[in-house]
């Protein structure tokens, strides 16, 4: 499984918890980064792209040497990037493509701009197999605020489908997250989870990795959502706080923590 995403020193988020959800279920990640970052448990604090040359020559001497089953896709911060990762994509048609739109860190900074978002709309979305939006990066992917409308939009765009996650948009004092996949922009399946106290970081990394591994291993996008979002619902209800700020999901628990 071929990632592309942002080093989160943290280990809360980013590359870290891809490797960590892809081998926890039996995937093999190849890890291609897109950014280092200055971050904490609180919020991301600077991004500092890597050279896409390196990124390009990564990826060349990944493809002679194994056979890809699926491409994962999270932060991406430069337009080089965003043209590496597109040649990629086009280069194997037949492969599934899970896209994590990281468009703000947890803490609130915002980490792509306006021309950034138009070419990831342009140029990836119709690449696009899975996309797993919350509810803001949807309406900013869109341009609107409107589900059903941005939906289509996002579909019109040539995403096949699109797994919503509810937690930024169900009131905090609901006990219930409620998340929608939709297929051509219609909804065709939604799944609802009890609400767990506090806020995570690395929760939308989690489960857009967790997919991709289905997907590689043939199961539908329903089975896969749902495999997904249960894995990473355990991965939050056993967190860990390691920091000041959000707690990190626990994806590799010890064999301890996985009998408590």
């Amino acid at each position: 499984m071929l990632v592309f995403s942002g080093h989160d020193p943290t280990g809360g988020a980013g590359m870290v918890a891809d490797v960590e959800a892809i081998r926890a279920q039996q995937g093999w990640p190849v890890t291609v980064p897109t950014a280092l970052t200055v971050q904490d448990s609180r919020d991301v604090h600077a991004v500092y792209p890597v050279d896409p040359q390196v990124m390009a020559e990564q990826v060349h001497c990944i493809e002679q040497d194994m056979s890809l089953q699926a491409i994962k896709v999270g932060l991406v911060s430069s337009l080089e990037a965003i043209t590496v990762i597109e040649q990629v994509c086009r280069r194997h048609p037949e492969v599934p493509v899970v896209i994590d739109p990281v468009l703000k860190a947890g803490g609130g900074r915002e980490l792509s701009s306006d021309t950034l978002v138009d070419a990831f709309r342009e140029r990836l979305l119709p690449l696009v197999t899975l996309l797993t939006p919350n509810h803001l990066e949807l309406f900013r992917l869109a341009g609107t605020p409107d589900v059903d409308d941005a939906l289509h939009r996002i579909y019109r765009q040539g995403a096949e489908h699109v797994l919503v996650t509810g937690t930024d948009h169900a009131p905090l004092a609901d006990r219930v997250v409620r998340h929608q996949l939709y297929t051509g922009g219609n909804p065709v399946e939604s799944w609802v989870w009890s609400r767990l106290p506090g806020q995570f970081h690395g929760s939308g990394c989690t489960l857009a990795a967790s997919c991709a591994v289905w997907l590689a291993r043939g199961e539908t996008v329903v089975s896969s959502c749902l495999l997904a979002q249960r894995y990473t619902w355990q991965t939050l209800d056993r967190s860990l706080q390691q920091g000041g700020g959000q707690a990190f999901p626990n994806r590799c628990p010890t064999e301890q923590e996985s009998a408590s």
